[in-house]
């Protein structure tokens, strides 16, 4: 008990001569701490909204403007033309501060200064974002950047500034283009010709061009207004209509889960590993919080929007009956954990100071170390948020809106984020294949109630020191993830370490108030519905059939010998591999990312053309002969490359057609054309996952310190989900996902055609491989 009543501040008794107080000045020294701790963070953001805002001015150069403008003064030459004058004869006249006439000068010299530099910074944001609208770099051949483009990247270095913070670029981000609405008709026609036979296409045409003359222009005209309205005419309607409003369960169905460093391993302590990964998180907040991470930038000159990493911590997904909301919190000073069916409250600091790593440990040691039982109803709590989403909010309203399950359900939606310590021992072993994909369904659902689906990302603990992240899709792409992953990975390697022993450096604070145990009185009705939410995400969990491995024979480097983009390579090899897997095409989903435009967020790359398929089937007849098959690559793989900059560029299909779809919806018009788009389903949907976005540390000199990227679950039940990160120079990992319930689907055979495809593309070139 004694370190109970070190948390309570002050105590009372009630006596026949008053109130006795007692008051705990250790408490209060910490209460006073996390005041001062909370008057640092808002002054600190309000100077970097101030420094944001003039951004790319500063004040430095504001000084330079007044002071050459007094300069020009002493020296009689009026650089104003009589603006200083004017601004003088209209300042207040008598006693007070502008009572001489050398200070009301000066006034009107810092009033028209000031002016000029606030003009000049408008200018400066408004031809970086002129400059940054044109996109004609993406579309040159590799080594043949023309002279204007080399002309516009020195402009664009000019005016980007210095020392960007992150946030530096947002207002100089040009919007989301929406395109006309013949070209996306073009577009699509081009990509459904090779699904559909000659009857079914004049069909689809048909539908078509009735829409774009009849329907389209007046739906149009209301996107239009939107885009020229809101800062994305896309993000908030695919926020809430894909993501939000979707009633089936989180698991499997949306969320997806990022892999660890799979070749190395810093120690076999669970709590400390843990220790380290918390502590480094916690430093990327902070410098989240201060803007001290610098913009991801293409080509190193081109920013990129970096909206989605504001709801990156502290943020839940609170269930609705028609539709979830996402909450996120300026402040989270702890992180809820999950240990053998208990919650747990963990402290992320010590009055104004983050804890350090050894301090995490004990921590995390101390939950490990607690034996007791779970409470009633609580082991299985977390499974509410793994079924579906209508039957959580009717269960979070009935059982959780009063006394300590409010309470308890506060401090983990209210946590920076949600950490499981699990009691299973998953690692990559290249012997044996199967580990990669027993780690990956475990990352993926787990056992259903040992995640919090709704909070903005699970970070999980194996018992031998293995991590991972279960992660919520609603607030941001995996790239961003991505992002915040390779900080701490890279953080916990190379500037954390580890002693000898395995556990983290220094000596721990045994004086720290331990681990609070979260209440709950879960009634039976309650538990009934626990159960129910529990049978639905187990069956879905069950039914999924997860193929994850390691492609040897090469990667990256012997691609770019065949001189194509990795990227449309392992696209066309899927195509390949499909092919030979289902005897037919399909509707095909790659994601590319919007993100030079504002909030921009994801288009779809329809990666199944004429030019893939005429290529695969050559491949399958067997009778062609290499030059020509090569030739068909070529245009198979340029095509595809046109498409990805396309929809990188605000060309894209999907997403004009999606938002014209609502738009219809909210008028009452009825589109039979729009109405078959959207109902298309996507069998094989498909994502690259990005890497060494940050630079912690050089690859080439740590070839080993390689993830395994992530996946995630099919989005129809006879179709597949493939992930891939190609990593590095010589090597290639797969997610293939499908659902055991489709006679149709096979993850693992499919993972074998993929296998052949890229080694029968290889072999077109005649490129020499590794050893498998």
């Amino acid at each position: 008990m004694a370190e109970a009543h070190q948390a309570v501040a002050f105590q009372f008794t009630v006596t026949p001569d008053g109130v006795d107080f007692r008051l705990s000045r250790e408490a209060l020294k910490h209460i006073y701490l996390s005041g001062i701790n909370s008057w640092k963070k808002r002054l600190i953001r309000i100077k970097n909204g101030i420094l944001r805002g003039v951004y790319p001015g500063s004040p430095t150069s504001w000084l330079v403007v007044v002071m050459a403008t007094v300069g020009s003064s002493y020296c009689n030459v009026d650089v104003s033309m009589g603006l200083v004058c004017y601004i003088q004869k209209y300042l207040p006249e008598g006693y007070g501060p502008y009572r001489t006439p050398q200070t009301r000068a000066l006034v009107s010299m810092a009033i028209f200064s000031t002016g000029v530099w606030m003009l000049g910074i408008f200018f400066f944001r408004q031809t970086l974002k002129l400059l940054l609208s044109y996109h004609g770099w993406m579309f040159e051949m590799h080594g043949r950047t023309s002279r204007f483009t080399k002309v516009w990247a020195i402009c664009v270095r000019l005016l980007s500034g210095r020392r960007p913070m992150l946030y530096s670029f947002q207002t100089s981000l040009p919007k989301l283009p929406v395109p006309k609405v013949s070209a996306t008709i073009q577009r699509y026609l081009e990509s459904v010709r090779p699904l559909l036979n000659d009857e079914e296409y004049y069909r689809k045409e048909k539908l078509a061009k009735e829409f774009q003359e009849k329907t389209a222009p007046r739906l149009q005209k209301y996107l239009i207004l939107k885009s020229w309205w809101a800062t994305n005419y896309v993000s908030d309607w695919w926020e809430e209509y894909i993501y939000l409003r979707g009633r089936n369960p989180l698991v499997v169905n949306s969320n997806y889960y990022v892999m660890d460093f799979v070749f190395t391993k810093n120690t076999d302590v669970q709590a400390a590993r843990l220790g380290n990964i918390v502590h480094a998180m916690i430093t990327y907040r902070r410098k989240l919080d201060r803007e001290q991470i610098k913009p991801v930038m293409a080509l190193g000159i081109v920013p990129m929007c970096s909206y989605q990493m504001e709801r990156m911590f502290n943020t839940t997904r609170i269930p609705g009956k028609e539709t979830d909301v996402l909450q996120h919190l300026a402040e989270s000073r702890h992180v809820a954990v999950y240990h053998r069916g208990r919650f747990f409250k963990v402290w992320l600091y010590d009055g104004s100071s983050l804890l350090k790593p050894r301090d995490l440990e004990l921590q995390f040691q101390r939950i490990l170390d607690d034996p007791s039982p779970p409470q009633p109803g609580e082991e299985r709590l977390a499974a509410l948020t793994a079924g579906g989403r209508t039957e959580w909010a009717q269960a979070r309203q009935t059982f959780f809106s009063s006394g300590k399950n409010k309470a308890s359900l506060d401090t983990i939606e209210r946590a920076a984020f949600f950490v499981t310590l699990d009691e299973e021992s998953h690692r990559y072993d290249p012997e044996d294949e199967a580990s990669l994909s027993l780690y990956g369904k475990a990352l993926l659902h787990g056992n259903c109630y040992n995640r919090w689906f709704d909070k903005s990302f699970t970070l999980i603990a194996f018992k031998n020191g293995q991590l991972g992240l279960n992660t919520e899709h609603a607030w941001a792409d995996a790239p961003i993830v991505g992002h915040l992953w390779e900080f701490v990975l890279g953080t916990d390697t190379f500037h954390l370490g580890y002693s000898d022993t395995g556990h983290c450096l220094g000596q721990p604070n045994l004086m720290l108030v331990p681990p609070q145990r979260l209440q709950w009185d879960i009634p039976e009705k309650c538990q009934a519905a626990i159960d129910s939410s529990y049978q639905v995400a187990r069956a879905l969990a069950e039914n999924v059939e997860l193929y994850c491995f390691q492609f040897l024979p090469f990667g990256k480097g012997l691609i770019k010998k065949c001189r194509t983009s990795p990227d449309a390579f392992v696209q066309i090899a899927l195509q390949l591999a499909h092919f030979r897997d289902k005897g037919k095409f399909c509707l095909t989903y790659e994601a590319s990312m919007t993100r030079m435009f504002r909030e921009g967020r994801t288009e779809t790359v329809r990666s199944c053309t004429s030019e893939s398929t005429a290529f695969v089937k050559a491949m399958v007849e067997g009778t062609h002969k290499k030059v020509d098959l090569q030739n068909l690559f070529r245009k198979a793989s340029e095509k595809h490359q046109n498409m990805y900059r396309l929809a990188m560029t605000g060309h894209g299909i999907d997403r004009h057609l999606f938002c014209l779809y609502l738009v219809s919806k909210y008028l009452g018009v009825s589109s039979p054309f729009l109405a078959e788009v959207l109902s298309e389903p996507w069998r094989l949907s498909t994502s690259q996952s990005a890497q060494f976005q940050i630079g912690m540390f050089d690859p080439k000199k740590y070839p080993n310190h390689l993830g395994a990227g992530g996946g995630f679950g099919p989005v129809v039940d006879d179709g597949y989900g493939v992930s891939y990160m190609i990593a590095g120079e010589n090597t290639i990992f797969f997610h293939v996902s499908s659902m055991f319930s489709s006679s149709e689907t096979n993850a693992q055979r499919f993972g074998n055609h993929i296998r052949q495809a890229l080694l029968d593309i290889a072999d077109l070139f005649q490129v020499p491989k590794a050893d498998s």
